[in-house]
């Protein structure tokens, strides 16, 4: 994405792009999700909605253009609630929603908030059933005796309706906060992650899981980390790795234990120590983890940096990106205004070539890591008019020269944050979360970067 790139906005989830006065914290999205072929996108929120778009089909009167995603149903996924026994509030807010591989004609989700995972099916109805024998056009129950023939009920057309039902709900299984959800590649299982615990479960069962990854001491002032995301390898079903505040990757193999409290492999790199600083435990905790698409890499985000990882070399990463590297000299005042435990995401093309991840100032970063080039982006209200060029943006560090469109690193807008992005698993289309507003921007094809 860069010179030549389409800016093609949608809908936001309430429909508009909503004046910024009116923002209120539950309008905020919380996460972004395509499904397996691109042609649905949802997005949760901290009111614990969610809302799904859907692409619309290709025009045919312009063969080339790419179809819209205009919103296909919205839904209330998670109410607020209170934990009597412990006196705590728990957020409706959504942190996070996994799409399951479609198996048919309906669609299915998982979504969670602090404690619940909730699984939804999604479905359309475009006909109904008339011509009922024992029940009357208001769907009332008729008397038997009045029945004096019987007829063949017949399917009419009406106007489609997606229904969105709760199928299951699993709940009472964390007692921190789930900070992450993934599908099994057996499409059969899929784990939940708290601070401390991991836990697996079948689809189907909803009362019972197996806890597979246990990190809590006996004591809990020897704590010295926590997980912070977790994820299963898109191919094989017994690996998964996940991440910790230490800034740590553990990659686990399911067949070697139950509990996998040791570690089939640890990714960690070892720390320069003339760059040691008060700040530097907190900038290299890991915000996410993904595995790229091939199964063979793991792309990771902490504050400063994005990270490509080889699954068969442990001792350093492979590439190593830096996001806003301008922000090292301003580590002091994010601190203080809390910025600093800001949990970014990060995401892979399709073909695993380039990467992207969110920065401030409503502004993402790319990295092709073929051509070793990068550019960063803007999601902002001037670059989401139709066809709009995206053009690329340069933060001059402190002190530093500056040229024409520079923006100062002192001129930041911290309060507007890119921490939730998703790529398109095939096209280059991607989503952006930047507060309330969800964008979606499409590469055109003789692009700067893939």
């Amino acid at each position: 994405m860069g010179e030549d790139t389409d800016a093609t906005p949608t809908l936001n989830h309430r429909g508009f792009l909503p004046d910024h006065n009116y923002v209120t914290e539950a309008d905020i999205i919380s996460t972004v999700e395509f499904n397996h072929t691109g042609e649905l996108l949802a997005t949760g929120d901290k009111g614990g909605r969610v809302v799904i778009f859907q692409r619309e089909p290709e025009s045919k009167t312009e063969p080339f253009s790419q179809g819209e995603y205009n919103v296909y149903s919205t839904f209330q996924s998670h109410e607020p609630e209170f934990d009597y026994l412990k006196s705590l509030e728990i957020e409706e807010k959504i942190n996070k929603i996994r799409w399951l591989p479609q198996q048919n004609a309906a669609h299915f989700l998982l979504s969670t908030n602090d404690k619940t995972i909730k699984l939804w099916k999604v479905s359309e109805r475009d006909k109904r059933p008339e011509g009922y024998n024992l029940k009357d056009e208001e769907g009332r129950i008729k008397d038997i005796s009045t029945v004096t023939s019987l007829q063949v009920p017949v399917l009419k057309p009406m106007d489609l309706m997606v229904e969105v039902s709760p199928r299951r709900v699993f709940a009472n299984a964390h007692t921190y906060h789930v900070n992450s959800i993934s599908v099994n590649s057996d499409y059969e299982t899929y784990m939940s992650a708290d601070d401390l615990r991991i836990n697996l479960w079948h689809l189907d069962i909803t009362d019972r899981s197996f806890n597979i990854v246990d990190i809590k001491p006996v004591n809990m002032e020897d704590l010295t980390e926590v997980i912070t995301a977790a994820e299963f390898h898109p191919h094989h079903c017994n690996l998964f790795v996940y991440s910790s505040s230490k800034g740590t990757l553990r990659l686990c193999d399911m067949r070697e234990a139950a509990l996998c409290d040791k570690h089939s492999k640890l990714f960690e790199e070892p720390e320069d120590p003339s760059a040691r600083s008060f700040f530097s435990e907190i900038i290299s905790s890991v915000s996410d983890v993904k595995f790229s698409h091939s199964g063979r890499y793991l792309l990771t985000r902490d504050y400063l940096t994005a990270k490509v990882w080889d699954l068969n070399m442990e001792s350093k990463p492979l590439e190593t990106y830096q996001v806003h590297d301008y922000l090292r000299s301003k580590l002091c005042s994010l601190y203080e205004n809390d910025c600093i435990f800001d949990k970014f995401e990060c995401a892979w093309n399709g073909s695993d070539s380039v990467i992207m991840t969110g920065a401030y100032n409503n502004f993402f970063r790319m990295f092709d890591r073929n051509t070793k080039r990068d550019v960063t982006l803007e999601a902002s209200r001037e670059s989401s008019k139709p066809r709009a060029v995206l053009k690329p943006r340069r933060v001059c560090a402190a002190g530093g020269k500056r040229r024409k469109d520079d923006i100062s690193v002192d001129s930041l807008d911290f309060t507007k944050k890119i921490l939730h992005t998703a790529w398109h698993p095939t096209e280059n289309i991607i989503a952006i979360a930047a507060t309330n507003n969800l964008y979606i921007f499409q590469d055109k094809l003789n692009s700067e970067m893939h």
